[in-house]
């Protein structure tokens, strides 16, 4: 009897065209589900079958309680090598393996400044009064040239995202809790001594930070206010590295000038939730990986998997 695989909250459709699962022809029988269950029983209902499940980013939290009511599991496949919402030491105790694949730095930095640009250069509200036979040219935008953008986290897709900022002119400051004045001026950035003088004095603050416990809400309401009334802040990396109630005070009373968002607490964002009617806010549903070429690596990466799993052979282990 083939063992059953599930794949999780392919939203968009495209997991069982975005890599050839042939390989697992006769062996595996998949099945994938495109609505994000938010309902415990039945996401229990749909996977108590399966012995492999394929979860996209942190899209479905596979915590300790989940896992316990899911016996017949025994591999866990998450789209990339780090997914803070899979409770490893409870996959390890269940006797689940847990694997990731490769994944692209470049979707994330393209995406940072789709919301970098579309800020200083009002485009959403622009664009609106376009459609909307509305008012010819009713903004100013902000000249990127001279300005200077904070970054906050100077890594992988950091480092990337300084460079772009570098071509159009911009003064970069980056700061992270370990990031050295070498490290900083291998990217030809300058080193931003600490958090409040990045804050005070960028035009721009993007964010590029893993979340863990220790960057958990680190920008909170100070953070906020000790930001220029002109400046916006850009999150591509994780909502929890913001605090959210924060946030909104600062967008509704004029802390700062605007936002650009592509990570929420909670995701699908509740119809209800301010951040989805704010002006100053330009946000779009969690796009940063989402590309053509990242899903043909998270797919294929899969498939990847699930055959050494098969062969006895697991690769890209987690935990």
């Amino acid at each position: 009897m083939n063992l059953r695989c599930a794949v999780l909250d392919d939203y968009q459709g495209v997991a069982l065209t975005s890599a050839d699962w042939g390989p697992l022809d006769g062996r595996v029988d998949v099945r994938v589900l495109r609505e994000h269950l938010t309902d415990r029983d039945a996401l229990v209902a749909a996977l108590e079958d399966c012995e492999i499940v394929v979860v996209m980013r942190e899209r479905t939290p596979m915590d300790a309680g989940l896992l316990a009511r899911l016996p017949r599991l025994r591999l866990l496949v998450t789209s990339g090598m780090r997914n803070a919402s899979i409770d490893l030491a409870a996959a390890a105790r269940h006797g689940v393996t847990v694997c990731g694949t490769t994944s692209n730095a470049e979707p994330p930095v393209e995406l940072t400044w789709a919301l970098i640009l579309g800020l200083a250069r009002h485009v959403r509200a622009e664009a609106q009064a376009l459609r909307d036979g509305g008012p010819w040219q009713s903004t100013v935008g902000m000249d990127l040239a001279g300005r200077t953008l904070g970054l906050v986290g100077l890594g992988r897709i950091g480092g990337r995202v300084a460079r772009v900022a570098l071509a159009f002119g911009m003064d970069v400051l980056a700061w992270s809790p370990n990031l050295t004045e070498e490290r900083a001026a291998e990217h030809g950035v300058r080193l931003a001594r600490t958090k409040d003088e990045l804050l005070e004095r960028a035009d721009i603050v993007s964010l590029h930070m893993v979340l863990s416990e220790r960057t958990r809400g680190l920008i909170g309401e100070r953070d906020l206010r000790a930001m220029r009334p002109s400046a916006y802040l850009v999150n591509t990396s994780r909502a929890g590295l913001v605090d959210g109630e924060a946030l909104v005070r600062a967008l509704r009373e004029g802390w700062i000038a605007g936002a650009g968002l592509d990570v929420f607490d909670t995701e699908p964002l509740p119809y209800d939730d301010p951040l989805r009617s704010l002006p100053n806010v330009l946000a779009l549903p969690h796009l940063g990986y989402v590309t053509e070429a990242n899903y043909a690596r998270f797919y294929g990466g899969a498939v990847e998997d699930i055959e050494a799993y098969l062969a006895g052979s697991p690769i890209r282990l987690l935990g």
